[in-house]
């Protein structure tokens, strides 16, 4: 009976840390996935719904995956009470359909004055604290690069087009599935927020690398493609001219 009392207490005591520490320990990640009403892996319709923007997409490569870019620039309100968008624009790119990236560029005039620790407190507040310090992009890219140029790596990277070599990483946020990075432009003095699902990310670099590499090693039977075309074309317009001026020459 004292045995069994025992044991009935040690298994009270036990469940009672475990609920403790339960309870103290933060119950979820905060949701790297969203930003204000978009989630990463929406639809490309179901972006352009959100954002109520027409379904009118850019393709960057039909192939081997088709990768494709929205722009949204948030309503400009107006009034005295109003209160102005810190947001200028958000560049959505999709991953055969899916959204994999949202890069966020804020207004200049919205985000003067500010400092870093300003911009990673407010969203902090959203995503938690950042699991990275500012850090310039270009040291950061040559680390990771493996002995590899970083430039060259810089290139390869989906990025490129949007932010600059020089830029600086202020601040990061990442889990297992999906990364918020935070840089600062050095030439624009500006901040701009990259949202994007690491799944989809390695993804879309390596289709977009493919890409390239079919492009070059197609473009010696397009060049020729091309020129055949050319000649045809001259040639049927010569033939065109020969028929109408046989009929109305007069030596």
């Amino acid at each position: 009976m004292v045995a069994r009392t025992v044991s009935s207490d040690l298994r009270i005591l036990a469940l009672s840390v475990i609920w403790l520490v339960v309870s103290v320990v933060p119950t979820a990640a905060d949701d790297l996935s969203r930003y204000r009403g978009f989630q990463l892996g929406m639809s490309l319709s179901a972006v352009a719904r959100q954002a109520g923007i027409g379904l009118e997409p850019r393709v960057l490569q039909h192939r081997p995956a088709l990768i494709q870019e929205l722009m949204w620039q948030p309503a400009r309100v107006v009034g005295v009470s109003a209160q102005p968008d810190s947001v200028r624009k958000v560049l959505f790119t999709f991953y055969n359909g899916q959204l994999f990236r949202m890069v966020i560029s804020y207004d200049r005039q919205r985000t003067e004055g500010l400092t870093p620790d300003d911009v990673v407190a407010a969203l902090s507040v959203t995503y938690g604290p950042p699991t990275l310090e500012a850090t310039p992009l270009a040291p950061l890219l040559s680390r990771d690069a493996e002995g590899r140029d970083a430039m060259a790596l810089w290139q390869e990277s989906l990025y490129s087009h949007y932010l600059e070599f020089d830029d600086e990483v202020v601040a990061r946020w990442g889990d297992a599935e999906n990364s918020v990075h935070l840089f600062r432009s050095s030439y624009q003095f500006t901040f701009a927020l990259v949202l994007f699902s690491k799944s989809l990310d390695r993804l879309a670099r390596t289709a977009t690398l493919e890409s390239v590499r079919l492009d070059a090693q197609e473009a010696p039977q397009r060049e020729l493609d091309r020129q055949q075309q050319l000649s045809d074309d001259t040639r049927v317009k010569r033939e065109t001219a020969r028929r109408l001026n046989k009929d109305t020459f007069r030596p």
